[in-house]
């Protein structure tokens, strides 16, 4: 699909996103990634968008696809001059589709290892926990992450708080409960983790390095991978085997 030049995504990063799993040529947990895009929508004073046309397009597109993944990609569309926001706007809607990363199902059986990146967030609660197209801190934690001996990385802001990993949110568990960042000044609320949070009771709360110590098993997730064990953090490691036990009694709660 072409894109204009004037595009106000393009040119600003005005807009928003969410990535959908396609599992058995339906699109996962779509009610959640809607509440996302109405949430994104809202908070960045977008026009009301057609989400009954926008589901018919989304499972339209993947009719024909058994498994994989569908970005939806929302812009402002073109127009304004310079920053200024046109004064009826008429959004750009991006769909494309693709395969699922091979190496999740390894990370899902055996587990993933992860470092800490150099590279913090900084402080932003007018955009807290939305998925916008401003993600230049992300590539640059990718790119370092790229080059190091870890799978991936654990990001923290300014304040020295745990923040996500490079693309997925963190679940940590100790003596049966479980903790979750808070989200409220940087950071993106996965669609996987808000699932997560209607299932489990979850706890939001400042985490930093040291309340990982002593955790009894630490997970990562997002809406493509599910949620994956952390076999090591740093020089820490971690029982694969227990935290495999824990994460099914954490997915599939009585």
């Amino acid at each position: 699909m072409d894109v204009s030049h004037k595009d106000r995504g393009l040119n600003y990063g005005d807009g928003f996103f969410t990535t959908v799993k396609i599992d058995s040529g339906a699109l996962a947990l779509w009610d959640y990634h809607l509440i996302r895009l109405q949430e994104c929508e809202q908070r960045l004073g977008f026009p009301a968008l057609d989400y009954k046309r926008l589901t018919s397009q989304c499972q339209e597109a993947v009719k024909q696809c058994q498994s994989g993944f569908l970005k939806v990609l929302i812009t402002r569309g073109c127009g304004g001059r310079g920053y200024g926001v046109p004064a009826n706007p008429t959004p750009k809607i991006i769909i494309t589709q693709g395969d699922l990363p091979s190496h999740y199902e390894d990370w899902k059986k055996n587990g993933v290892s992860l470092g800490y990146s150099d590279i913090q967030l900084g402080h932003q609660p007018l955009f807290a926990g939305l998925k916008t197209l401003n993600r230049l801190e992300q590539v640059m934690i990718k790119q370092a992450a790229q080059n190091s001996l870890f799978d991936d990385v654990l990001v923290e802001d300014i304040a020295g708080n745990i923040i996500e990993s490079s693309a997925s949110n963190i679940l940590v568990v100790k003596n049966g409960s479980v903790f979750t960042p808070k989200l409220d000044m940087c950071g993106i609320s996965g669609v996987y983790l808000r699932y997560m949070c209607s299932q489990v009771e979850v706890t939001e709360r400042r985490i930093q390095r040291q309340d990982l110590v002593h955790a009894d098993a630490i997970y990562i997730c997002n809406s493509l991978m599910g949620l994956v064990p952390v076999k090591s953090l740093d020089k820490q490691i971690f029982d694969v085997q227990t935290a495999l036990q824990l994460k099914e009694e954490i997915e599939a709660p009585e």
